[in-house]
Parts: C-alpha cells; structure tokens; sequence
C-alpha cells in the first residue's frame, strides 16, 4: 500500500511501514511542511497515497469525503508521544492486509477502529 504520513507524525513511521513492505513518504520528505491541509490532500489524492495523520480536521467528511481519495487514517490517541504513535502504527500494520481502506476514513484509536466510508 501507499502512505504519506503527515508532518504531526514521527519520520520512523515511515520506516515501520516501509520494513512492512509499503511505500511510505512524509509530508516532510517533499518539503510540504507547513501546507495547507487541502494541499497536502490534493497531493496525496494525485499520489493516490492514504494519509495517516493526527489532524482531526481530515476526520471531517464534509470537507474530505472518503469517495474523494485514497483513504485517511486519523490516529486518536490519549498519549500522542512518540512511542504510543509508533506503537499504534506498528499495531495498525498487521490490519493493513485484510481491510481495504481505499475511499475510507479510519478512525483509529488505542482500543478500536472507527470507519466511515
């Protein structure tokens, strides 16, 4: 599967995903920092990338409608410390092969996973 994994994300994210054989970029990888969250949808949209990301606003499916791209995983923490986030990333991979995310939005917290499609 393809990732972005947005600026709010530790960079050894990517490196979990990408040992798990994904293809995986940050948004820092192409000096996106700082864009507008609607650009950095638009890349991932023409990348046909799902963003993982802990930017509540991407949970908003009046403004990011999951017919619209590839997938969004907003990852809900209590703790957002880097070990929980990579925790919760690892955790997240071994679902990754039997659920199809393309034109979802998961909401993935500690204990469970939301979907919205």
């Amino acid at each position: 599967m393809k990732f972005k994994l947005d600026e709010n994300l530790p960079v050894e994210a990517a490196a979990i995903l990408r040992e798990a054989g994904h293809d995986a970029m940050t948004v820092l990888d192409q000096q996106m920092g700082g864009q507008p969250d609607n650009h950095v949808m638009q890349i991932c949209v023409g990348e046909k990338r799902t963003l993982i990301t802990l930017d509540l606003d991407f949970s908003d499916i009046n403004s990011y409608p999951p017919s619209s791209h590839a997938g969004i995983i907003v990852l809900r923490t209590r703790k957002q410390s880097r070990s929980k986030v990579l925790e919760i990333i690892a955790n997240l991979i071994l679902l990754l092969p039997s659920k199809p995310i393309e034109k979802q939005l998961w909401i993935v917290e500690e204990d469970k996973i939301r979907v919205r499609e």
